[in-house]
């Protein structure tokens, strides 16, 4: 399993634009279409109460217990996803990992990269209170807080072994010539401590949708971690004047030289043979939602800087990484969005305010 999906990440990065667009256009038509689901619901009114996102080290201990055992019982319930589309999507946990699946060539290097996943996490946090009755809201993981030096890394308290998610998994033999190993990597195998250890991952690796019992694994790397999630990349991305840029810098690019703080937390926490860093079941190990608040977290800083200019500030390419236009034009505030059968579609456009309405939760505090 873990040289296939080395071999698919080493694919990846040869793959050349306008491949990577017609990919795009095949996962539009095949994914997963809308249903009624148990995600967010149409607010009408103000967002009045909103819930209060928190690093997850604030939280006591009974917090991230709670969180954690959610987690747990989202990963036992029945799945949404009709087996005709997912075979491998057994529980509600596994209905949102089908649909990253589906939609992976159509919702990374894109303009709507960052609207897509803040409404992704907001879906997960909503249906952690509404099916597994989780009284709080989702916490993010500020990673510039264990990086410095990233020796530290593996001693974040997002790995402990009781009130974080599992720490890193046995050392595995790769070939560090292939273009898919991820320099500075540690581990590889199956997390063996923590809430986790004995998580059974249905989905992948890579674009399958088959149902492929096995562990969770972890390639940790400090290195990568203390080059892409440390501070100075943090503030050259909310440095950037308008979201292009913005969210350009903050994606990168399709190599580990050219990486943003997006696949620092994928390769920093999956490796080579991690979970995380699996391009399309990267939401199949928890911990991806903690980086991806974070992620959110930092747009939200950034529109917070000037907010009468960015809470509408959107661009960026329709098509993957067609930064020129040559397949379409750029995404608008009208932009579609979809979940499948885990929330209703809804536009570009309600995402763009995390207390507009449609949203409705706050940070504790802001880059």
């Amino acid at each position: 399993m873990a040289r296939l999906n080395s071999k698919l990440k080493s694919g990846f990065y040869m793959l050349i634009a306008s491949l990577l667009c017609h990919f795009a256009i095949l996962a539009r038509a095949s994914a997963i279409p809308s249903q009624e689901g148990q995600g967010l619901q149409p607010r009408h009114g103000p967002c009045e109460r909103p819930i209060v996102r928190k690093e997850w080290r604030t939280l006591k201990k009974e917090e991230q217990k709670e969180y954690l055992d959610a987690v747990q019982c989202f990963l036992k319930l029945p799945g949404l996803t009709p087996k005709e589309e997912a075979p491998g999507a057994i529980s509600r946990f596994d209905d949102l990992v089908a649909t990253h699946i589906k939609q992976t060539f159509e919702i990374h290097y894109v303009g709507h990269f960052l609207p897509w996943h803040r409404f992704f996490t907001a879906t997960y946090e909503h249906s952690l209170r509404t099916e597994c009755s989780y009284t709080g809201a989702q916490p993010y993981w500020d990673w510039t807080l264990d990086v410095t030096p990233s020796s530290n890394f593996p001693r974040s308290p997002v790995f402990h072994p009781e009130f974080g998610f599992g720490g890193n998994g046995p050392w595995l033999e790769g070939n560090s010539s292939d273009p898919g190993h991820v320099p500075g990597r540690t581990g590889g195998g199956c997390v063996i401590d923590g809430p986790f250890k004995d998580m059974v991952v249905h989905l992948g690796p890579g674009d399958s949708v088959e149902d492929n019992p096995r562990c969770l694994t972890r390639d940790l790397s400090p290195y990568f971690a203390g080059r892409y999630l440390a501070m100075n990349q943090t503030e050259l991305t909310l440095s950037q004047p308008d979201f292009g840029h913005f969210t350009r810098v903050d994606d990168g690019g399709p190599s580990f030289e050219a990486s943003g703080l997006h696949g620092g937390g994928h390769y920093g926490v999956g490796g080579t043979y991690g979970q995380m860093g699996d391009l399309y079941t990267s939401p199949g190990d928890p911990i991806f939602h903690m980086h991806h608040a974070n992620l959110d977290r930092l747009w939200w800083s950034w529109q917070m800087r000037d907010a009468e200019a960015r809470l509408t500030d959107i661009s960026g390419p329709i098509f993957m990484m067609d930064y020129d236009n040559l397949q379409g034009g750029n995404v608008t505030l009208d932009f579609p969005l979809t979940l499948g059968v885990n929330a209703e579609n809804i536009t570009v456009r309600e995402t763009m305010d995390i207390k507009g309405g449609y949203l409705c939760y706050d940070y504790d505090k802001l880059y």
